[in-house]
């Protein structure tokens, strides 16, 4: 760091003065630039570091580790994390095969196909996964996604096979995707969807879903496709003549038995089983119950037969012809990040509660992989539910074993004990969906979004009742470019700039508005720029910084003060400018030397400082000597000249000379 000698003019106090020199970074060739910004980009945590150093053997062992976290701690597995693990496999299997009935049926698909999705990929996830934690399985809400989706396309009970197919052609390409992403190494894209967006849309789905499951409670044979809430509550009071209090009771009786289960086992952590069990509870009751009173003869639906035997290949059925390809990309695509926000979301939750960290391109090769192999053998969209991870993270589990053991479970169902499910009430699962809707309904999130960022609020309400009263793609546009425009309005267009005072007893200069006890500096106005400058905030800053001039000058001649002299821009906020932000700073240069005013950077970032002096504006407009370090010494220096001004005026432009 270089320093500038200024001597003042003859006669002041102090004649002396040594400032530090703010220097533009070394000029770097555009390829390397470009090589920097995406390697930084891309590989923010140098995955290549570990192989550094280290011989041919070595190398080969670490990429293994690296592309199969399987390989890093199956030679560390003993009989005692087994333990933890197979009770706690054993337990999402009890959760995983009711859940898995239910979610295909809120997707019209086969029944059946929720227990093959439960089987393989879990058993794909447990060699590329690096969460220890992740219940895998299908979701509420991308069940929902894809029912809503295809739906509009092809009707699954006039058309079921090609419903199917396009179901599985879907998840190939929602698996690509993702697959795509974590090769690439894209995760930053799944970053567009903000907390207060996904708290929104997943509250929105619930509702939806949970609305949704009235036909069922109810026993109504016919309802409608539509997941708004007026087409769900007219398509429900329209035929309140066909409502059975048969199913109704059961519902209701379901619902506050689940409902229960999952408020005692809040209240007794030590019993967190307890909620686990209730829905298979639920199952094996609810099939009782119907078996001995013969129930479906009373207009209580059941599942009915369900086909035995292990997932058959589906690599035939993909379709990737027209004219249904377009509608099969699309809700792939869509559905496919859902799944990704979701997954990594409550991936990182519970890495953060065991202190360890999950690699999110990593992740992504993983539920990419595992929907892409799902796909070719009858699966439909997969991630990691957060219902299925908290139970197995209550259960006490060590690593990825218990997703093995919950496939195994749900293997042995598949073999032998589907038959029994014949009788289990539709009504059953309608209860169990809505017991696990209600729990995504984060209405706390949304209280602690209100008083933290009201257009987080907004952003989140927005997608909200983009499900509720749109549909669930409505929802979802209304979520992401409601937040990209909040962002936008927030950082670019309404970039702040705040006056800056003195903290008493310090060279720290603050804004005033935060701490009112600061002292301004006559003389001097000191602005704060808390931004980068942008084409898309430039206008904005010149006005509002031409008003900060304004009103100072305003109030100096009224309190009788010193005459305005310097203003000082305060740019350690501002990490980037581009062209229209340096008009914008030349305009700025203008209007500040038609008032005989001074311009003063202070703290410019290397960015900004190389960009300044290649457009020219610091050697032809404002000068190196007017650009500091800090504030601090800008407002000294300032501050001394304003002194020596009082005895001996300077040339205009040249308070001092460099030396």
């Amino acid at each position: 760091m270089g320093t500038v000698d200024y001597t003042f003019p003859q006669g002041t106090e102090e004649p002396h003065r040594r400032h530090h020199t703010v220097e533009a970074p070394e000029p770097q060739p555009f390829l390397k630039s470009l090589q920097y910004s995406v390697k930084e980009t891309l590989f923010p945590d140098d995955p290549f570091r570990q192989f550094k150093n280290q011989n041919t053997s070595r190398k080969v062992v670490l990429g293994l580790q690296y592309f199969f976290p399987i390989c890093e701690w199956a030679p560390r597995y003993n009989l005692k994390l087994f333990k933890s693990d197979l009770i706690a496999g054993i337990t999402i299997a009890s959760l995983a095969i009711p859940q898995g009935i239910s979610y295909a049926k809120l997707a019209n698909l086969p029944p059946i196909l929720g227990l093959y999705s439960s089987f393989v990929p879990p058993l794909v996830y447990a060699v590329l996964g690096s969460s220890r934690d992740l219940g895998v399985g299908t979701t509420a809400v991308g069940s929902l996604l894809t029912g809503a989706m295809l739906s509009k396309e092809v009707n699954a009970e006039k058309d079921p096979n090609l419903y199917l197919h396009l179901a599985f052609t879907a998840t190939f390409f929602a698996g690509v995707l993702e697959a795509s992403l974590g090769i690439f190494r894209l995760g930053f894209i799944v970053d567009f969807l903000s907390h207060a967006t996904i708290v929104g849309f997943m509250g929105g789905a619930a509702t939806v879903v949970s609305l949704q499951q009235l036909k069922g409670i109810f026993g109504l044979k016919h309802f409608t496709d539509a997941t708004d809430i007026i087409s769900v509550m007219r398509s429900v009071f329209s035929q309140i003549h066909q409502w059975r209090w048969e199913s109704g009771v059961l519902g209701c009786g379901f619902l506050f038995f689940l409902l229960s289960t999952r408020y005692f086992s809040t209240k007794k952590p030590k019993f967190f089983w307890v909620a686990a069990m209730a829905p298979l509870t639920s199952v094996i009751l609810g099939s009782l119950l119907v078996y001995f009173t013969h129930a479906e003869r009373h207009g209580v639906q059941v599942i009915g037969n369900l086909k035995k035997g292990l997932n058959p290949l589906s690599v035939t059925d993909l379709i990737f012809t027209s004219p249904y390809m377009s509608t099969a990309v699309k809700t792939g695509l869509i559905t496919g990040i859902i799944a990704l926000a979701e997954g990594i979301a409550v991936g990182r939750s519970f890495a953060m509660f065991k202190n360890y960290n999950i690699d999110g391109n990593k992740e992504m090769l993983a539920f990419g992989m595992m929907n892409i192999v799902g796909s070719l053998t009858s699966c439909y969209l997969t991630t990691g539910p957060f219902s299925r991870s908290a139970v197995n993270f209550n259960a006490g589990c060590k690593t990825v074993v218990s997703n093995i053991v919950m496939a195994i479970g749900v293997m042995f169902t598949l073999l032998f004990l589907t038959p029994l499910f014949y009788y289990t009430p539709l009504v059953a699962l309608s209860s169990i969906i809505i017991s696990a809707m209600l729990g995504l309904i984060d209405y706390q999130a949304a209280i602690h979004l209100w008083n933290v960022d009201k257009f987080d609020f907004l952003v989140c309400m927005s997608a909200y009742f983009g499900v509720v009263f749109g549909s669930v793609e409505i929802g979802l546009v209304l979520a992401v470019s409601g937040d990209l425009a909040s962002k936008v309005v927030a950082i670019c267009v309404k970039a702040e700039d705040c006056g800056e005072g003195n903290i008493p007893n310090s060279m720290i200069y603050r804004n005033t508005e935060q701490y009112p006890y600061s002292r301004t500096v006559p003389g001097l106005l000191i602005l704060e720029i808390d931004a980068p400058i942008y084409f898309a905030n430039a206008g904005y800053l010149r006005e509002r910084i031409t008003r900060w001039i304004n009103e100072e000058e305003e109030r100096v001649k009224t309190s009788g003060e010193n005459n305005l002299q310097y203003v000082i821009l305060d740019m350690s906020a501002v990490g980037n400018i581009d062209t229209s932000g340096i008009s914008m700073m030349e305009e700025i240069k203008k209007i500040i030397d038609r008032r005989a005013l001074k311009l003063v950077l202070a703290n410019p970032k290397g960015e900004v400082v190389k960009k300044l002096t290649r457009s020219k504006f610091v050697d032809d407009n404002l000068g190196k000597e007017w650009m500091f370090l800090t504030v601090g010494e800008a407002v000294e220096a300032c501050s001394f000249m304003l002194h020596t001004l009082k005895t001996e005026p300077a040339s205009k432009g040249e308070p001092w000379t460099n030396v």
